[in-house]
C-alpha cells in the first residue's frame, strides 16, 4: 500500500442539511478535496496536466458510519489501495480528529484518460508510480 495522506476539514454551517448534519453529497466533496491534496503532494497532478492526462472516476463505494455535525474537525486519510492495468483504487477514511471514531470509509476507482484523444489509457509503470 502507498503512503497515507491526511487532510483536515472543519464542518461549517453550509455543509449541513435540514437535519443539522453533513449532507451526504458534501462528503463526496470532502473526499475529493482530500484526493486532490493527496495527488498534489506527490506532484501527480502536475505530471498528468503536463502530459494532457486526466483521471476519471468510474466507481464510488461509500459506507456512512456516523453523522458529522457543526464544528466537527474531520481527518481524512487517503491512500492508493490497488493499481490494476487500467484502473486505480483509492481508499479513504474520515475520522473525528483525535479519535478512532470513523465517520465514513470509501473506495474510489478511477481510470486515466488521454485528454487530447479522449481515450482510456493502459497504466504504464511510469503512471503507476505516480500513485504509489
Amino acid at each position: 500500500m502507498a503512503e497515507i495522506s491526511e487532510t483536515e476539514i472543519v464542518v461549517r454551517g453550509y455543509h449541513l442539511d435540514l437535519y443539522q448534519h453533513v449532507n451526504n453529497a458534501r462528503y463526496l466533496e470532502f473526499l475529493e478535496e482530500a484526493r486532490w491534496s493527496y495527488l498534489e503532494s506527490k506532484q501527480t497532478i502536475d505530471w498528468l496536466t503536463k502530459n494532457a492526462i486526466g483521471f476519471v472516476i468510474v466507481n464510488i463505494n461509500v459506507n456512512f458510519r456516523r453523522a458529522a455535525v457543526l464544528n466537527d474537525r474531520l481527518l481524512i486519510q487517503t491512500q492508493t489501495s490497488k493499481i490494476g492495468n487500467k484502473s486505480v483504487v483509492v481508499h479513504q477514511d474520515i475520522f473525528l480528529k483525535g479519535t478512532d471514531t470513523k465517520v465514513l470509509d470509501a473506495d474510489i476507482t478511477f481510470v486515466v484518460m488521454n485528454l487530447r484523444e479522449q481515450k482510456i489509457l493502459e497504466l504504464t509503470d511510469e503512471i503507476k508510480a505516480l500513485f504509489l
